[in-house]
């Protein structure tokens, strides 16, 4: 199911009964551009700490918007063990523009190509998406909505507006009292905002809002005063409604975080940072405040990504680089438990995805994840009661089986693997930093020595000296193959790093103590007496 703006305010009502109804909520964002191309220090690398990834991957997710929320709603079918109903949708989304509101967002050329590649609708995400914006927008929009402050901001909102009043004022010098005009095609938030500047520039008329209309009325001003303080749709009532309105898709975020649901994405990092930032709060500087803040908001988190890894190597299963092909893994007769795992039906008007299979689709994806998430939440269940066929297990066992996997969100690219929302992380369990020695190859640059390895192996690269560099990978094999390659090299040489041996700053301050000692013993030596 897709939804637009016009769609989505008429769908808040059941989507709010069928997330309060959830055992679970998969998740998937797809993004207008998911980093931006920093050089040098500011590119993430497995040197950095999980507080300067953050720092670094911060200036990105500000620069980016979301163009498309998947959602796909799971819940247990009352009266039938262990099978499970998923409503799953797409949301198109755009920033609101509205009063002083006026977003600014890239796009990155390989993002959209990829998503094009998949079919994706930008005309709708350009045209009919759902609005939204963040607490400290909304406060601004409030106060001056309220205050009477606001003001049409954006020139083509500017030029609707010219068009609308001038023919509403041309069909008001022939119009009769209580005479009424539709204007067609207004909807949504915009449909308050044409109603208010026409009741602030018409002192006699009055409008309402009719289907995918406005309805404007010629009436006195005796009878727009008492429409005014008597109608259910007076000015303070309306004033809300537009802010509710205008506020679009982040009323559905308000409910999803009030229903406290389990939270399931697939290498979910970037997507808590851009939900943090654009239906919550902008990103704070601390890593532990969003860290807090996150964890508030979502207090049960589950990345498949981080629960499948470990599947995968305790089964032996064939490699598998997407979602898709977990999935498919799963799925298949490789799984022990194929037979007995979850039945999983999609709701009518979802059932596009039982058919068709649609890959970075939002609402797919987020099915995806929801459905790996139950398949292999059942596989783990077997493995722990030593392989006996199970009874139907509820999803409250599957959330038990997975509770050292929650709020543990897999990172991509850092000094540690993951990310704990629900306290300090881990430490790192990376292979150890190498340290290569260059001789006889004067200004050597960090990208040439890149490229001297990346025929091997992917190496992160940092400076520490003028002929001395860190290496770093993340797979042990590749530590190991580098080290016995280079060990011995003529003009690259490697070998394990060493804090207090390599580290400039210790051999600084053992240099600075040789001299100290030097001249402490030559002055002891020099000052004793002659016998």
């Amino acid at each position: 199911m897709d939804l637009g703006a016009q769609e989505f305010e008429q769908s808040l009502p059941l989507l709010q009964k069928l997330v309060e109804d959830a055992d679970f909520v998969g998740l998937d964002i797809e993004f207008t551009g998911l980093r931006s191309n920093l050089s040098g220090p500011q590119q993430i690398s497995l040197f950095d700490l999980p507080s300067e990834w953050y720092l670094k991957t911060r200036q990105s997710v500000q620069q980016f918007t979301i163009c498309q929320i998947g959602l796909s709603v799971f819940s247990s079918i009352e009266g039938e063990p262990n099978k499970y109903v998923a409503h799953s949708c797409n949301f198109f989304l755009f920033p609101t523009t509205f009063g002083i509101l006026d977003s600014e967002f890239s796009f990155q050329a390989s993002s959209v190509q990829f998503l094009n590649q998949y079919g994706f609708n930008y005309n709708k995400f350009l045209k009919n998406g759902i609005p939204y914006m963040n607490e400290e927008q909304e406060k601004k929009i409030r106060h001056s909505i309220l205050t009477g402050t606001w003001r049409v901001r954006s020139s083509l909102d500017k030029d609707q507006i010219k068009v609308v009043i001038d023919e509403v004022t041309r069909w008001l010098d022939l119009a009769e009292e209580g005479d009424q005009m539709t204007l067609p095609g207004i909807a949504g938030f915009q449909a308050f905002e044409v109603q208010l500047v026409l009741r602030q520039a018409l002192p006699n008329i009055w409008t309402v809002l009719k289907g995918q209309g406005v309805v404007v009325k010629k009436v006195s001003q005796e009878h727009r005063w008492y429409l005014e303080h008597t109608s259910c749709d007076r000015a303070s009532c309306w004033k809300e409604q537009i802010l509710l309105s205008a506020r679009g898709f982040s009323v559905f975020f308000q409910m999803l975080v009030e229903a406290q649901k389990p939270l399931v994405g697939h290498n979910m990092m970037m997507d808590l940072l851009h939900l943090h930032e654009k239906f919550f709060r902008p990103l704070p500087e601390s890593y532990d405040q969003f860290k807090q803040n996150i964890h508030k908001l979502f207090p049960v988190l589950i990345d498949t990504k981080n629960v499948t890894k470990d599947v995968w190597k305790e089964l032996r299963f064939p490699r598998v680089s997407n979602l898709s092909e977990v999935y498919e893994v799963l799925s298949s007769n490789l799984n022990p438990t194929k037979n007995s795992a979850p039945v999983i039906v999609h709701a009518s008007r979802c059932e596009k995805y039982a058919e068709t299979k649609c890959p970075h689709e939002a609402a797919y994806d987020a099915f995806l994840c929801g459905s790996v998430l139950l398949k292999v939440a059942h596989l783990l269940l077997w493995r722990v009661r030593s392989n006996c066929p199970l009874p139907e297990p509820s999803f409250p066992q599957y959330l038990d089986i997975l509770a050292p996997y929650v709020n543990q969100v897999n990172l991509i690219r850092a000094g540690v693997p993951k990310i704990n929302f629900s306290g300090p992380d881990y430490p790192s369990i990376r292979p150890p930093i190498l340290i290569l020695t260059v001789r006889r190859w004067p200004g050597i640059s960090e990208q040439q020595v890149y490229h001297e390895f990346q025929n091997l192996c992917k190496f992160d690269v940092r400076r520490l000296t003028g002929s001395q560099f860190l290496l770093l990978t993340n797979k042990f094999k590749d530590a190991r193959s580098i080290l016995k390659e280079y060990r011995c090299h003529p003009t690259l040489q490697v070998s394990l790093y060493r804090y207090w041996r390599h580290s400039p700053d210790i051999n600084c301050v053992l240099q600075v103590c040789g001299v100290v000692g030097t001249w402490a013993l030559l002055a002891f030596f020099l000052g004793r007496p002659r016998p």
